[in-house]
């Protein structure tokens, strides 16, 4: 069986962990009022603030700027202002999934945990589930669940598989690209790349 943290963690290339503070995530984990996975604060940890592959962003909790807590409540607000009355069954993510309400940031709710610069939204769904799992929207109003980790869920974006629904791959070819994110008004992104992949 794979480890996909392992993985993941291969292609990305040795950890950096700048910013790693487990008082950050105990302060996170009171606020929001659940725990998110163990995988994804590995990975965070590891690397973040930064952007993959010139798409995906992921935040910190330790940080001012790129503060993933704030992200989080940011992004609550913004979607918990949608209306969802009057969807067709096929874009209605409660019919789609099973899910017995549709809200943000609430114990039985979305978690949004990481976003792409092309509108793609990827969700935590910690409530009635045996393992937490993913849920993503394409940034149109399509809907896809993966019953996965997070952590097995960024090794199969950065392999160039579909994981915001349907065509929705952002496959690059040779190492991964790695930008890591500006601290200050002063600061430039710092690009670099990950390991060699043989793509």
């Amino acid at each position: 069986m794979t480890d996909y943290l392992a993985a993941a963690m291969a292609m990305l290339g040795p950890a950096q962990n700048r910013y790693a503070d487990p008082a950050a995530w105990d302060k996170l984990h009171a606020e929001v009022g659940i725990r998110l996975p163990t995988d994804y604060q590995t990975l965070v940890d590891a690397y973040a603030p930064i952007q993959l592959n010139g798409h995906l962003y992921l935040h910190h909790p330790a940080t001012e700027r790129w503060n993933l807590g704030q992200d989080i409540r940011d992004t609550v607000r913004a979607w918990s202002e949608v209306s969802w009355d009057g969807l067709d069954p096929e874009e209605d993510p409660r019919l789609l999934f099973g899910l017995t309400e549709l809200s943000f940031g609430t114990r039985d709710g979305l978690w949004p945990i990481a976003g792409t610069d092309r509108g793609e939204t990827i969700f935590l769904v910690v409530a009635n589930a045996t393992a937490p799992w993913l849920l993503t929207e394409d940034g149109e109003g399509g809907w896809a669940r993966y019953d996965m980790s997070f952590a097995e869920w960024l090794y199969r974006y950065l392999m160039g598989e579909d994981m915001a629904g349907p065509n929705t791959s952002a496959f690059y070819p040779g190492p991964v690209q790695l930008r890591r994110l500006p601290m200050t008004a002063d600061e430039r992104p710092e690009p670099w790349s990950g390991p060699d992949r043989g793509m």
